[in-house]
């Protein structure tokens, strides 16, 4: 979109641009509504103790008491006794200068990010399968041109309603829309086939549709045997899922299993996309890899106009896990246990790569970890609204407020913020520089239209400033005095360059950032922000300036030592929890068209309020005769972890054994209350999609 300021106020312009083409959602049109709102933080806020209201208070008192608190927690306990945790609608500046902060100026291993709740288990498929995790290894446009699309737990009518367009452009072509959800979603209700199974059942689903491609000889034989390893075991899974079993399983008619099969299995171009509801699972690594067997088996991943995808679930969901948010991770996807990447990073950094702390835990093992005997004593909350959006919310926030400090930087008072010690306020996207990267992986630019209000700072300046207090303000050609950056082990010409260690000008981070991923994965060091605007964005990876980025992956080799992607073998596992007398439901969770995420925002704008003014748990006009409940009654939903309380809707698009809540409101409506918090073994992605609950009239 483009922005203007009219007569003091911000209007919303839609652009013509490649991927979105001028469309604009509701929430999109409606952004610049919090730039000026009642709500919006201009002063930082701190709590003198515990039980006392948070009052005003001036920047220098804010960051002494930051400063002063980590200081006392860590000489007492430790460098990792003090954490930091991320979110996905960070820019990519921002979010490598806090996975720096985090590791130099803390040097914490403790810091994680609310990605982890969203794209974590596509991710760790892609890399498994691939070698390189990017959302979309293709441009966008090429679901338009697909003679059959597969979304399997894709919302996108209501989660990205631009994206729309290339649905209604394909059905225009003729092309097959198959749709697997539990909901006769508004996604659902255009395709030409909707698959609705019991919540959990997506891995079945996939292995059945592999079965019938190999009974009916649609597998591309030529295609496995030059550019895949691992095909034989998987061929013997798929054969114990013969379409009647798996009808059994997951309520999908063996009729709707072979016209799947059939319509993927004889299209010229064919995409299968998976997003939240395959990955939010506690087997969501494995869902996911069962789909993307079935992509290679057909010969999907790298021909023109088809392949396999993951449709990103935040505003920076791509770029906010490339860069140095994660655990485990450091800038340009390395992975942070590498002792090449380590010494890499460290020269940009210029520290020494033993100085670089290891991998910390993921995102809710750290949050359930917080203020515990052996936990971090104090976190730092830039981007995210845990005490909503994660799972079994009532313990996070107990935890939260177990800490001996937790600092909150944001824009309007969240949940989190209300519970914080110390509040920072911080700028909004009009009011700074930096970059994004899309689900295609192209990197775009994001330009700031006014100044911050008095009173507040970017999320680079905050850094920066704690950094400083922190004593790490330094930064030289020569690092720390070691010697230089050749000497501590790292890459000619990236070592840091003389200047601030914590920049404050985003155009500074960005340059700083493309060394620090040159030869990763995701590789920055050719895109420049010259390029980006020239260029409509530019595609990772890009190694050189003077080379073209990467629209198109794996065209003639995948990301795998040998060049060749790798099939694993996948079971059909029972979900974490199942129904039982005492919690006789399934419950899964999404969102809905004019709310976002924990709702901090959008629950603010007045348009979006009136088109969505609360929660709601929807209900099977069947299971709401079991239950006496009428159309609008309250209904308390309980699991084994909480209770929600929401009104009733009815409606016939879902399963009678499942019910729904979308995720963004708080208090009482807060169904992140009842949602799981098992974990998936590989990703670390708790199962928000699927949990046993029972649903009785309040």
């Amino acid at each position: 979109m483009t922005l203007r300021p009219t007569a003091g106020r911000v209007e919303v312009l839609p652009r013509q641009f490649p991927t979105n083409r001028g469309g604009l959602c509701q929430k999109g049109w409606t952004a610049a509504e919090l730039l000026d709102h009642p709500d919006r933080l201009t002063t930082p806020l701190v709590r003198d103790r515990p039980g006392a209201e948070l009052r005003p208070a001036t920047w220098p008192e804010a960051l002494d008491r930051v400063v002063t608190g980590i200081r006392r927690i860590q000489a007492g306990h430790g460098r990792d006794a003090v954490a930091v945790f991320g979110g996905g609608g960070l820019t990519n500046e921002k979010a490598y200068a806090l996975g720096k902060f985090a590791r130099v100026a803390l040097g914490t291993r403790n810091i994680d990010y609310n990605g982890r709740f969203c794209m974590s288990s596509a991710a760790a498929a892609g890399i498994r399968a691939f070698g390189i995790d990017r959302g979309l290894p293709f441009p966008l446009a090429d679901l338009g041109t697909a003679d059959t699309l597969l979304l399997v737990g894709a919302n996108v009518a209501e989660t990205m309603p631009p994206l729309v367009r290339y649905l209604i452009e394909q059905r225009e072509r003729g092309g097959t829309l198959i749709v697997i959800d539990p909901r006769a979603t508004a996604t659902a209700r255009q395709a030409t086939l909707h698959l609705q199974p019991t919540p959990g059942t997506d891995l079945a689903v996939a292995n059945a549709l592999l079965h019938v491609a190999l009974a009916e000889g649609w597998v591309d034989k030529r295609y496995v045997d030059a550019r895949t390893a691992g095909f034989e075991p998987v061929r013997r899974v798929a054969a114990s899922y013969w379409p009647a079993r798996v009808e059994q399983l997951s309520g999908v008619p063996v009729a709707d299993l072979e016209a799947a099969a059939r319509a993927l299995g004889t299209a010229d171009r064919a995409i299968i996309l998976t997003a939240r509801g395959a990955e939010q699972h506690a087997k969501g690594v494995d869902t996911v890899t069962a789909f993307i067997n079935l992509a290679l088996a057909l010969g999907l991943p790298g021909r023109p106009g088809s392949g396999y995808g993951c449709l990103t679930g935040q505003g920076n969901g791509q770029g906010g896990r490339e860069h140095g948010q994660k655990a485990d991770q450091l800038p340009g996807y390395r992975r942070i246990d590498d002792p090449a990447a380590r010494a890499h990073v460290a020269g940009v950094w210029g520290v020494r790569p033993e100085e670089l702390p290891g991998p910390g835990i993921s995102a809710y093992e750290l949050l359930t970890a917080l203020g515990t005997p052996d936990g971090p004593k104090a976190l730092l909350v830039f981007g995210s609204n845990p005490v909503v959006s994660a799972p079994r919310a009532n313990q996070v926030e107990s935890r939260l407020r177990d800490l001996d400090l937790l600092i909150v930087a944001d824009f309007v008072r969240s949940e989190t913020a209300a519970i914080a010690d110390v509040v920072l306020p911080t700028a909004q996207w009009a009011e700074e520089d930096g970059t994004m990267t899309n689900l295609e992986g192209r990197v775009l630019r994001r330009r700031a239209l006014r100044p911050p209000p008095p009173g507040v700072r970017t999320d680079l300046a905050v850094l920066a400033e704690l950094a400083g207090r922190l004593g790490e303000q330094g930064g030289s050609a020569g690092g720390v005095g070691d010697g230089g950056p050749a000497e501590r082990g790292a890459a000619p010409g990236t070592g840091p360059v003389p200047g601030p260690r914590f920049p404050t000008d985003p155009g500074v981070v960005f340059e700083e950032l493309r060394r620090a991923s040159a030869g990763g994965i995701a590789d920055y060091a050719g895109i420049s922000w010259e390029r980006i605007d020239a260029e409509d964005g530019v595609f990772w990876p890009c190694p050189t300036e003077d080379g073209a980025g990467t629209p198109r992956l794996f065209a003639d080799r995948f990301s795998t030592p040998d060049g060749r992607a790798r099939f694993l073998p996948v079971e059909h596992r029972a979900v974490a929890e199942e129904v039982c007398p005492d919690y006789p439901v399934y419950l899964t969770t999404g969102r809905v068209l004019a709310q976002y995420q924990s709702g901090a925002q959008t629950r603010r704008i007045a348009p979006l309020h009136r088109a969505a003014p609360g929660a709601f748990l929807e209900l099977h006009p069947d299971l709401a005769a079991r239950l006496g409940v009428q159309d609008g009654d309250e209904v308390f939903v309980t699991s084994r972890r909480g209770e929600m309380r929401a009104p009733a809707r009815i409606t016939p698009t879902i399963r009678p054994d499942t019910v729904f809540a979308p995720f963004h409101w708080a208090g009482p409506a807060r169904i992140n209350s009842v949602t799981s918090d098992a974990l998936d073994p590989v990703s670390r992605m708790p199962e928000f999609k699927v949990c046993a609950v029972r649903v009785e009239k309040a």
